[in-house]
């Protein structure tokens, strides 16, 4: 599979389950009046509508930040795109997949309700992490696939080109070899 072709698997696959485990849980559950449900000590899903960005800044509370946030989402998902057209890799075609369909799936959200909806809850003891979505897992998992494909030396794999010569322990091919 082509390294797009990756990527867009990776964009709608992230697309499809971000939306619908929202819309499962907004629409087919009670989770909004009977929250938090919890799933042991350490996570719990709630409902928190998130009207900023990462973490929660930049909180957007008028119309014009609003559609502001899902204008750059979008121009950020149409740029992943054309980088990921180009992509030399599988891993850098599915990094840029996962982080243009996470940004797609909150720029919905945001068109549609005004907010990100963010329910996952992670915490142990005093320690809590940000409520968070299938999208934003998506964004870190492709930023975590970026910043490992730029650590990868050039060449992943490729015989290296030598200017002087040949690569060691290859040889030549024979020039002029008569078939017995």
């Amino acid at each position: 599979m082509t390294p797009f072709r990756l990527g867009l698997a990776g964009l709608l696959a992230t697309l499809a389950l971000d939306q619908a485990s929202k819309l499962w849980l907004y629409l087919g559950t009670d989770l909004v009046l009977t929250q938090p449900w919890r799933f042991g000590p350490y996570a719990e899903f709630v409902v928190v509508w998130n009207r900023g960005v990462s973490y929660g800044l930049f909180q957007q509370e008028g119309g014009l930040g609003r559609w502001l946030l899902v204008a750059l989402s979008l121009a950020a998902a149409l740029g992943l795109g054309l980088w990921m057209r180009r992509a030399g890799t599988r891993l850098l075609g599915l990094a840029l997949g996962l982080i243009a369909g996470g940004a797609l799936g909150n720029a919905i959200d945001r068109a549609a309700y005004g907010a990100v909806f963010d329910f996952v809850h992670l915490h142990a003891g005093t320690w809590s992490w940000y409520v968070f979505n299938v999208a934003d897992a998506a964004i870190v998992a492709g930023v975590i696939g970026l910043i490992l494909d730029s650590l990868m030396p050039e060449g992943r794999g490729a015989e290296p080109e030598r200017p002087d010569g040949p690569v060691p322990g290859k040889s030549p091919p024979p020039e002029n070899v008569s078939r017995l």
